[in-house]
């Protein structure tokens, strides 16, 4: 039987040091963006992670130019517009992802497309790297 092998898990250790590496630009959107690798790697790193400890397929978040990965249990979904979609920038995700902000206000003010019944779900599992950003 062949198929696709299980992607490894992400180490958390490695989750956190990509987005302290990307911490200053963080706290303070005025410096210089980050290099794009080491973007990607902050943005790929946390989804993934959420991936992992909220498996499932009934949410996608999508983070463009980086990642779109599943998560949360519900029905699975294989074909088209998946129904519960989050979609956000880099910097909000990762904004996220370090608890600097709210799942409900980046909602509200825009920063966040969250459609589908199931895709405020997303907040339960945030944030997912606590970083202090004072």
């Amino acid at each position: 039987m062949t198929g696709v092998p299980a992607r490894k898990p992400i180490d958390p250790a490695a989750a956190r040091a990509a987005v302290v590496a990307v911490g200053p630009w963080l706290r303070d959107q005025s410096l210089p963006a980050p290099a794009r690798a080491e973007l990607a790697a902050a943005v790929r790193l946390t989804a993934r992670t959420l991936e992992d400890v909220a498996p499932g397929n009934s949410v996608e978040v999508r983070v463009p130019p980086f990642v779109a990965v599943q998560c949360i249990e519900g029905p699975r979904h294989t074909r088209g517009t998946p129904p519960n979609v989050v979609e956000t920038d880099p910097r909000s995700w990762l904004l996220l992802v370090v608890g600097a902000v709210g799942f409900d206000d980046l909602v509200e003010d825009g920063t966040v497309s969250a459609s589908g019944s199931r895709a405020g779900e997303v907040a339960h599992w945030m944030p997912l790297v606590p970083l202090d950003l004072r």
